[in-house]
């Protein structure tokens, strides 16, 4: 299993794909949480409350995490490229006949594309926590005004692997990679979350709603401890969103090593 992991990642890191979504990842963050901690806390106050400011965990939390809504879409893409790209320009064949145990192989794909995720979560965090604690910090505030802030931070990690992996599953249930690639990421940007919007404003779908997967993510991101008729407590949203991972790469990885490849 550790020759196939190595071959994983070699396959990926031997590209020029993987720096130019390193350098988009950090750039992506480094913004959000920039526009984020110049703006966030500037929003008007809700009645009979005064206005959020950088003092509040829940807002520095956003700061930091402003990138991952468009990060995770990045670690999808990759998802369905590790696949995606097998399929395209062939190579799926050699890949099998040179490892035999497809579970292995599929296996391998799942731990390193974990590791990937896990990789450029931590680059969007190095460029939004070292423009946002700087912006945090200048403006007179505390960057890490409590605990836990460095669990979500974590967390973030663990929800842009997990995005890959369904990412992984969606490239093999679309073996199009093209077409895998613009259903993936149109369904995530733009009709998930619309459907969950729309669940949400019904008395039948806002038990619902919170368990889509962007709602999930939101929900781990955000550090939810106290569960209400919204939002999932971010453990919650870590298991849905786990069990969303689980399930696609599950389907995926089952189809592939029944499917005839030729």
């Amino acid at each position: 299993m550790t020759r196939a992991i190595k071959a994983e990642l070699l396959k990926f890191f031997t590209t020029r794909m993987w720096w130019g979504m390193a350098i988009g990842v950090f750039i992506l963050g480094a913004g959000f949480a920039a526009l984020t901690a110049f703006l966030g806390a500037n929003g008007p106050p809700t009645p009979g409350q005064q206005a959020p400011t950088l003092a509040d965990p829940a807002l520095v939390r956003s700061v930091y995490t402003a990138g991952l809504s468009v990060g995770y879409l990045l670690t999808l893409a990759i998802g369905v490229m590790t696949i995606g790209a097998e399929y395209r320009h062939k190579t799926v064949t050699s890949t099998f006949l040179t490892e035999p145990k497809r579970v292995k192989v599929m296996g391998a794909k799942i731990i390193s594309l974990l590791g990937i995720g896990a990789l450029y979560g931590a680059i969007s965090l190095l460029g939004s926590v070292s423009v946002g604690a700087t912006i945090i910090a200048i403006k007179g505030y505390s960057p890490f005004p409590d605990s836990s802030i460095w669990r979500t931070l974590a967390l973030s990690l663990l929800v842009l692997g997990l995005w890959a992996l369904i990412g992984l599953g969606a490239g093999i249930l679309i073996p199009n990679q093209v077409a895998a690639l613009l259903i993936t990421i149109g369904a995530a940007f733009i009709v998930e979350p619309i459907v969950a919007v729309i669940f949400s404003f019904q008395s039948w779908g806002e038990g619902i709603a919170p368990y889509f997967p962007s709602r999930a993510s939101s929900a781990i991101t955000a550090g939810v401890t106290q569960g209400d008729s919204k939002d999932l407590v971010w453990w919650a949203g870590a298991l849905v969103l786990a069990a969303y991972a689980a399930i696609m790469s599950g389907i995926g990885s089952w189809l592939t090593v029944r499917r005839d490849i030729s």
